[in-house]
């Protein structure tokens, strides 16, 4: 028995035009409440959904324009609504597009051209048209895998396969009409079921393909307030918060597994007088200046942290008493070694470092703190620029400097 519903072209790609320019709209309604490093890229992917959308309806009307006119103008539209894609992404990884992706657009506009003005074939105009949006479409997926590789993201997964189902979807479509060729003069003639199809497969892009690029978007803000909340704003080291609770659980750790943990804290020497001769923006240099040399100095899988003020802690992990003091010797010896030039003055600066290492008489990370503290004082007292290490009190759980 035949079927009473029969999807045409024209309605297929009327149903592609509303849900995108939805779907646009909804991107414009956020736009405000998407974070400022997004907002160009996200700029640039609603333009491309409004493009594609202007295509659509230029596509829908074409058996009453000039086709010379209207079909040229009709795929520079979803080309470039393609492209803006791709400027999206581009932009999202931190990268500008490079121009050598506007080639496939102009070659692909000048073959509508010429196959419809001057030597009408329609399968041609398919065929060009279809592998200019796979290389757009692969080169999508394909920024988007190089990203993720740095930064795992399912939603970004997700988009990378749209885009990749999408191209495969047009380099099948292409070899299809290249050895079956269609029949009519457009899109609108054809009684392929494959032109049918192509409109509500495009715009799977501007629809769940949208909704994947605001849950990227949500997941770069989420990330950005949990960095926010676990680094300290000046240095970009961890913040006290991030160094306690990996301390306690490093010391729960060694606790229960005999392993070996090692706690430095380290303080700028006459920080205050750094701050009084040569101001407080150069106190601040000078604290990011000495965080800099700690993290070049420090080993591979060391924790460094800001504790508050001029005061650093380093989490040693693995390391016991020998190995913990020849580290924090090369921290010491490495902030030493490199002196502060500002506005062309030298400003040397110089750390005190108290170090312990955790013994059994210690119950909690707090306790391996406190020892730790009380070595610095130590070195404080000692002439500063030097490293002091407590030594275990198994009698009493405390240190003797």
């Amino acid at each position: 028995m035949p079927s009473s519903f029969s999807l045409d072209p024209r309605t297929a790609i009327l149903i592609a035009t509303l849900m995108m320019l939805l779907n646009g709209g909804v991107l414009g309604l956020m736009h405000k409440e998407l974070a400022e490093d997004v907002r160009q890229s996200a700029l640039s992917w609603r333009i491309g959904t409004l493009l594609q959308a202007g295509a659509c309806v230029l596509l829908a009307v074409q058996n009453s324009l000039p086709l010379a006119f209207v079909l040229p103008l009709a795929n520079a539209f979803l080309l470039l609504g393609l492209l803006a894609n791709l400027r999206a992404v581009c932009l999202f990884c931190g990268k500008n597009l490079p121009l050598l992706f506007l080639l496939p657009v102009v070659l692909a506009v000048i073959a509508v051209y010429w196959f419809t003005a001057h030597s009408p074939n329609l399968s041609m105009r398919i065929v060009v048209v279809s592998l200019a949006m796979a290389i757009l479409l692969f080169a999508s997926a394909r920024y988007l895998q190089i990203f993720s590789s740095h930064e795992p993201s399912v939603s970004r997964s997700v988009l990378a396969v749209i885009f990749s189902l999408v191209g495969l979807f047009m380099l099948f479509r292409a070899l299809y009409f290249l050895f079956s060729p269609a029949q009519g003069q457009t899109m609108l003639d054809s009684v392929s079921w494959l032109n049918a199809l192509t409109p509500l497969v495009v715009a799977i892009l501007p629809v769940i393909g949208t909704t994947a690029y605001l849950l990227m978007c949500s997941n770069r803000i989420r990330r950005q307030w949990e960095l926010a909340a676990s680094t300290d704003y000046l240095t970009g080291l961890a913040n006290r918060r991030t160094v306690s609770s990996a301390g306690e659980r490093a010391f729960h750790s060694a606790q229960r597994q005999a392993q070996p943990l090692s706690v430095a804290v380290i303080d700028v020497d006459h920080f205050k007088g750094v701050n009084d001769r040569y101001g407080h923006d150069s106190g601040d240099l000078a604290l990011k200046h000495i965080a800099g040399m700690l993290e070049k100095a420090g080993r591979k899988n060391d924790l460094l942290g800001r504790h508050g003020g001029e005061e650093f802690v380093v989490l040693f992990d693995q390391a016991d008493r020998e190995k913990s003091l020849a580290a924090a010797e090369r921290l010491r010896a490495g902030v030493q070694e490199n002196v502060l030039e500002v506005d062309g003055k030298s400003i040397p600066l110089t750390v005190s470092i108290g170090l312990a290492t955790y013994q059994e008489s210690d119950r909690s990370f707090n306790d391996l703190l406190r020892r730790a503290d009380q070595a610095l004082y130590a070195a404080k007292k000692n002439g500063r620029n030097r490293v002091e290490i407590a030594e275990p009190d198994l009698s009493a759980g405390s240190a003797e400097i």
